[in-house]
């Protein structure tokens, strides 16, 4: 997500998955370089299933990527690092962001109203 500005619904998907501090440090971590899943769990200091269940919504926020990989004795190994984005967070980013949410729920808040 470089060059463009994130559509409302991209944008609270985005804060949304950077609100969690630990996922702050995965993605921390991660701009140190790639990381398979195993060691990025001991480096931080959280199981495996936690950890994957922060990569996965990192994933679907577009702020990492995953691959699966062989190592040299076949063992898959699935790797995370970080996407190319950059945010710039001004009032009127913000403001024209809000112009195009379609979500709606109590923890977003209203959804744009379509013209009748």
């Amino acid at each position: 997500m470089t060059g463009s500005r994130p559509t409302g619904d991209e944008l609270v998907e985005v804060l949304a998955a950077l609100s969690n501090p630990l996922r702050l440090r995965i993605v921390a971590t991660l701009a140190g370089g790639r990381d398979y899943v195993s060691h990025l769990a001991r480096v931080i200091g959280v199981s495996r299933p936690l950890l994957h269940m922060h990569l996965q919504r990192l994933e679907a926020a577009g702020l990492v990527v995953g691959s699966l990989e062989l190592s040299e004795d076949g063992k898959a190994m699935k790797y995370f690092e970080v996407a190319d984005f950059d945010f710039t967070l001004t009032p009127s980013a913000l403001a024209e962001a809000v112009l195009t949410l379609t979500t709606a729920d109590q923890k977003r808040g209203p959804a744009r109203e379509e013209p009748s």
